[in-house]
C-alpha cells in the first residue's frame, strides 16, 4: 500500500474528524499484521499474557469487569475501532445488548451483521441515543480522538440512566511531559490530556470519578519489548503490504514510546466514574 506521507503529517498535525478517520482507515492494517488480530487497542500485559492478541483481550477483560458489565443491560461502545472488544463483551456476557459507535464506516462494517450488537455510523460528541436510555457508556483508547471531549461527556451524561458508569480507557500525558514528547508529538495521533484535566472535566460534567487506575508500566513497556524481540518477522509482514518508512517510523515512534513510559512523560489511566 502506497501511503503519501504528506498526508499522514496533516491527519496527525490537524487531528479533525475527517483526519482521524482517514488516519485509522491506512494505519489500522497495520496493527492488524503487527498483532494477527483485530484488536486497536495496546493492550495490557502480564506474566500470563505476553503476546499481543492476549494482552488486547486481557485489556478488554478488565476494562469490562471495571465497568461491571456483568450487570450492564444496554452498553454504548464509542469510538469501537473493528468491533472486536464488543465482540468479545457480548461473548462473555450474554445479557447485554451493545451499540458500536464509530465515525469510521469502513471499520464499522468489518465485523458485519452481529447478535445483540447494532452498529451506527455516528460522531461521539452527538450521540444518537435517547435521554436516560443506557446504563453504560465506554471509551476503550478512544477518548483521546473525541474532539471536543467535552461534548463527549456531555453526551454521555445525557444518555445515561442515574447511577449509569462512564469508563474510558485512554493515554495521558504527566504534569512534567510539556515539550518531552519529541517524535511522539506527531507520531502519537491524537489530543494530549493530562490526569488533572481529565478528572476536572468530568467533574466539573456531574460525574463522581469512582476510581482512577495507571497501568502505563503494563502497557507501553511491554508492548515495545515484544517488538523489538519479533521486529524481524513483524516488519516482514508489514513490508508486504506497506513502505519501508512506514515500519521505520513505527519503530522509532514504539522506541520513544517505552522511554517516555519509563520517565513518567506518559501513562495510561482506567477511570470509572458514575452519574
Amino acid at each position: 500500500m502506497l501511503i503519501n506521507p504528506i498526508d499522514v503529517f496533516f491527519w496527525t498535525f490537524r487531528r479533525n474528524e475527517k483526519d482521524v478517520v482517514n488516519l485509522y482507515t491506512t494505519l489500522s492494517p497495520v496493527m492488524q499484521l503487527a498483532t494477527g488480530g483485530s484488536m486497536l487497542n495496546f493492550g495490557y500485559w502480564s506474566s500470563k499474557h505476553t503476546d499481543p492478541i492476549s494482552a488486547q483481550n486481557n485489556m478488554c477483560t478488565i476494562f469490562g469487569d471495571l465497568a461491571e458489565l456483568s450487570s450492564g443491560k444496554h452498553v454504548v461502545d464509542v469510538g469501537s475501532g473493528l468491533s472486536a472488544p464488543s465482540l468479545l463483551w457480548r461473548d462473555n456476557f450474554p445479557n447485554l445488548y451493545l451499540y458500536c459507535v464509530n465515525i469510521n464506516y469502513k471499520q464499522l462494517i468489518f465485523s458485519g451483521h452481529q447478535n445483540n450488537i447494532e452498529f451506527i455510523n455516528s460522531t461521539s460528541t452527538k450521540l444518537p441515543f435517547d435521554n436516560d436510555s443506557v446504563d453504560r457508556v465506554l471509551a476503550l483508547e478512544s477518548a483521546q480522538h473525541f474532539k471536543p471531549l467535552s461534548n463527549f461527556i456531555s453526551e454521555s451524561k445525557r444518555i445515561l440512566m442515574k447511577n449509569g458508569l462512564l469508563v474510558l480507557a485512554i493515554p495521558i500525558t504527566t504534569d512534567s511531559s510539556s515539550g518531552k514528547l519529541g517524535l511522539l508529538k506527531f507520531t502519537w495521533s491524537s489530543e494530549h490530556y493530562d490526569l488533572d484535566y481529565l478528572k476536572n472535566l468530568i467533574s466539573s460534567h456531574g460525574f463522581n470519578i469512582c476510581s482512577i487506575e495507571l497501568i502505563g508500566s503494563n502497557v507501553y513497556e511491554p508492548l515495545a519489548d515484544y517488538y523489538f524481540a519479533n521486529r524481524t518477522q513483524i516488519r516482514k509482514s508489514i513490508l508486504k503490504h506497506y513502505n519501508q518508512y512506514v515500519e521505520n517510523i513505527l519503530f522509532k515512534s514504539i522506541q520513544k514510546m517505552k522511554t517516555a513510559s519509563e520517565e513518567k512523560i506518559i501513562d495510561y489511566a482506567l477511570i470509572k466514574c458514575r452519574l
